[in-house]
């Protein structure tokens, strides 16, 4: 910190210098993480509402009545679009979760509550359920859809049960899950039915409107009684902003916590956070309203037609298979003869981003490639990316790990390590974590985790962000 402070220019150079490494969050080369209209004018009008309510602090409602009118018309928008239902605003999928998650908690009173979901359902309801004390029951999907089958969320219910999530669609191949049949068997024992909608609750119907062939999935099938819908996502709005949705206002008082064991001002939460900025909010107000339904549905077009123009192509480039049949714009792809982490990083060498994704519960390690509202505009400058990498990856030949190499990952005791020895441990696979050595190439990483069971793969994450954010 500058002891007599800095001025604003010196500030934004400062920022810029910083940012010069980070992938660009414009243009569509960046196919995960961000979501990118390809409209500026609508990009600004949510930045300067954002910076409008930046300062408001969302944690007294009473104190900031536009908090309140801006979500009741957020909330308001996605429950006309979804089915109905009484929401909440949150900062992301992961925080909707963790209140549907809460909520079914608090309403089912059960010693050992556990959670029924398929392998493909996001790791934000391992993650709630391990913060909450609920047991996950994962069930496996079928290997030539990649859907959960309801038979099996049938048989894995039992008295304990406090919810079952279907995806609409799963992330990791973006196909839907048979939301009307799973959400029947939630019903018929009783049990809540969540739908996770984060990636698709602002998507799939401009799809639909567009002219896919989607599947009900939201509050209007029988059997379900929450949602969670991120709008950072394709509703383009800034991150981060999520609604998750409850049938019942009964349960979305479950989502709440209050206090009064105490003797300072009044606490009364709607979200996992306390104070937090109504930037997110009007930005997220503001987005949707200046694209409008014609403005989204323009989009849903365009991704529509981006979507089936990538999957196409990817049919035409030896070596290379499309997962599944998707229903959304999320598209998966593995290759046969072909090394997707060696891919993954010739694509990067060209400026365009590949997300990915290691093997798991049968399911081959391949490359994620979200399509949103720009991509229709380079799809065949990515369709050449691909192939030409696919290529290269193929003449390079898959990464070969020295022998032993991940048998002694594993029986590392990672927490015995300090955080230099961990860091001279990822040098000798070629990654280094000094801020100086810039972008390593990730194959060799990403076949290592590739190869070690999941319990290992996650200590070696950890300690790797760890070690990223060592001083």
């Amino acid at each position: 910190m500058n002891p007599a402070g800095r001025t604003t220019e010196e500030l934004l150079a400062e920022v810029a210098r910083l940012r010069s490494r980070d992938l660009p969050v414009r243009g569509g080369q960046v196919t995960a993480y961000v979501y990118d209209t390809g409209r500026a004018e609508v990009h600004e009008a949510a930045a300067r509402a954002y910076f409008e309510l930046l300062e408001v602090n969302c944690l007294d409602p009473t104190a900031f009545p536009s908090v309140v009118e801006l979500e009741r018309q957020v909330v308001g928008a996605v429950a006309d679009l979804l089915g109905g239902g009484h929401g909440i605003f949150t900062s992301g999928g992961t925080e909707s979760i963790m209140l549907a998650v809460k909520a079914a908690r608090d309403a089912a009173h059960r010693a050992r509550p556990n959670l029924v979901l398929a392998v493909s359902a996001h790791p934000a309801f391992h993650k709630a359920a391990h913060y909450l004390g609920v047991e996950v029951v994962a069930v496996p999907v079928d290997l030539e859809t990649y859907k959960v089958r309801a038979r099996d969320v049938a048989d894995a219910i039992d008295e304990n049960t406090i919810m079952v999530v279907a995806s609409a669609p799963s992330y990791p191949q973006g196909v839907i899950d048979p939301v009307e049949e799973v959400a029947a068997v939630a019903a018929a024992a009783g049990v809540p039915c969540h739908v996770d909608a984060c990636v698709g609750g602002w998507l799939l119907p401009w799809l639909r409107a567009a002219g896919a062939a989607v599947p009900p999935f939201d509050l209007s099938v029988p059997g379900v009684t929450s949602l969670s819908c991120d709008l950072h996502k394709f509703g383009y709005a800034p991150k981060g902003a999520s609604v998750v949705l409850f049938a019942d206002p009964a349960m979305r008082r479950k989502a709440y916590f209050a206090s009064a064991a105490w003797p300072g001002y009044t606490i009364v939460n709607a979200t996992v956070q306390s104070s937090r900025s109504a930037g997110p909010l009007g930005g997220a107000w503001a987005t949707l309203q200046a694209l409008g339904r014609e403005g989204y549905l323009e989009l849903g077009r365009a991704t529509l037609e981006a979507t089936v123009r990538l999957r196409e192509g990817l049919a035409r480039i030896p070596g290379l298979r499309v997962l599944g049949e998707p229903e959304s714009s999320l598209v998966a792809f593995a290759g046969d003869g072909i090394d997707v982490f060696v891919l993954a990083d010739e694509a990067r060498e060209r400026g365009w981003f590949l997300q990915p994704q290691l093997s798991y519960a049968g399911i081959p390690a391949n490359l994620h490639i979200t399509v949103t509202g720009v991509t229709l505009a380079g799809v065949e400058d990515l369709l050449k990316v691909i192939a030409e990498s696919a290529e290269a990856a193929r003449e390079r030949g898959p990464v070969v790990l020295p022998e032993g190499l991940v048998e002694l990952v594993a029986a590392t005791d990672l927490e015995a390590l300090d955080e230099a020895d961990f860091a001279e441990l990822a040098s000798s696979v070629g990654v280094d974590l000094r801020p100086e050595a810039g972008q390593p190439e990730m194959a060799t990483v990403n076949a290592i985790l590739d190869a070690l069971p999941a319990a290992a793969r996650e200590a070696v994450l950890v300690r790797f962000l760890s070690a990223v954010y060592a001083t």
